[in-house]
């Protein structure tokens, strides 16, 4: 077997599934305690740990003797109102036993769109790690419609979204398969795993499946997308299940387990802040202005064509369908400077105000993602 070098991991998100969670009767206790009891030996190791636990929805609808998949709405939030405290209750009484405490996190989009609560939240989480304790984050589904099925789209994606966030070391996703293989073992067993990832390319988001299919949905696909966003933050990110013993001890002591994918260049806090909050709106530029910003420079309003939704000043918002930017201005008075010069700007919203819409810092392009 051979060993990797993960000897500089001092911080690990770890994210476990409702699959893994989740049993007949509502928690599998026997996973959790092994979960827990393996999240306390790398602790010991010197890696600190951010868990993302999925299975409050799953768990209050066994609660409730629900068997088959929960749909509505209404349904699932009354489902993650009865499973979050549940689970997390767990969570605490497992993770006493080896001497730890453990906090709650609950994360909305809005939570880490908004520049200000997402560097309240990192701070919470900085606080809790220093203090010696264990947060479980989960999607707030009790609250809001928009949170539930495609505002993170899956914890895959948040787990990312945090390990991005918080500069973790390393992004581990365990699941109900030993990794990414050649073909969906589930239908092929014939197909091999994939040990190492250099680079997440077109092939291998292939292999992961395509949208539609059985494989991928909630599957492979959502996790090779979670890696992409990990690795723009120059995070290791592995792939393995959570059915294998110790696997989060072998995982830190470099072994063999599961698909390793290689970090890419770490970007910039505010630059996959930008890349990973969701729009609030779209500004609409000319040629001429695409390729001055192309080329490192200020968005000006002279280049700007239309703009779409309202968002207030420092919202993250589309440009074109190829970047996205933080504008000092909000959505009225961009749609009445566009068209108009730099030296307009005082006569139409008055003095004090920056001089270009947005700086270079302000812009990210999508195909840095």
């Amino acid at each position: 077997m051979r060993v990797r070098e993960l000897t500089q991991v001092k911080r690990a998100v770890v994210k476990v599934g409702t699959n893994l969670l989740s049993s007949p009767e509502g928690i599998d206790m026997e996973f959790l305690s092994r979960l827990c009891a393996q999240i306390a030996r790398i602790r010991q190791m010197g890696c600190e740990v951010v868990l993302v636990s999925s299975g409050a929805i799953g768990i209050g609808a066994r609660m409730l003797n629900i068997s088959e998949k929960v749909t509505s709405i209404k349904m699932r939030q009354a489902c993650a109102s009865i499973g979050q405290p549940f689970l997390q209750y767990h969570y605490s009484m497992q993770f006493a036993e080896h001497q730890l405490v453990s906090a709650q996190i609950l994360l909305t989009p809005e939570i880490l769109r908004n520049r200000r609560s997402y560097l309240n939240t990192r701070n919470t989480v900085e606080t809790l790690l220093a203090l010696g304790a264990v947060p479980v984050c989960n999607e707030n589904d009790s609250v809001s419609t928009a949170e539930i099925g495609n505002a993170f789209g899956d914890n895959d994606r948040l787990s990312a979204m945090i390990a991005s966030k918080i500069d973790a070391d390393l992004l581990i996703i365990l699941s109900d398969v030993e990794g990414l293989y050649s073909r969906d073992p589930r239908k092929h067993p014939e197909a091999e795993l994939i040990h190492e990832i250099k680079v997440v390319d077109e092939t291998i988001k292939s292999i992961a499946g395509g949208s539609g299919s059985t494989f991928a949905t909630g599957g492979m696909r959502t996790k090779i997308r979670a890696v992409e966003i990990a690795s723009r933050a120059g995070c290791i990110s592995v792939i393995a299940s959570g059915n294998h013993p110790d696997v989060l001890p072998e995982i830190i002591e470099g072994r063999e387990v599961g698909t390793f994918f290689f970090p890419g260049k770490r970007e910039s806090q505010r630059s996959r802040w930008i890349l990973n909050a969701h729009p609030a709106g779209k500004i609409i530029i000319d040629e001429g202005a695409l390729k001055a910003i192309r080329q490192r420079k200020s968005l000006l309003p002279s280049g700007i064509i239309a703009v779409e939704g309202s968002f207030p000043a420092g919202a993250v918002v589309m440009i074109n369908d190829i970047a996205k930017a933080v504008p000092s201005f909000d959505s009225t008075e961009l749609q009445a400077l566009m068209g108009h010069h730099t030296r307009d700007i005082p006569s139409i919203i008055g003095n004090n105000r920056r001089d270009e819409i947005a700086r270079p810092e302000d812009i990210v392009f999508l195909a840095e993602q």
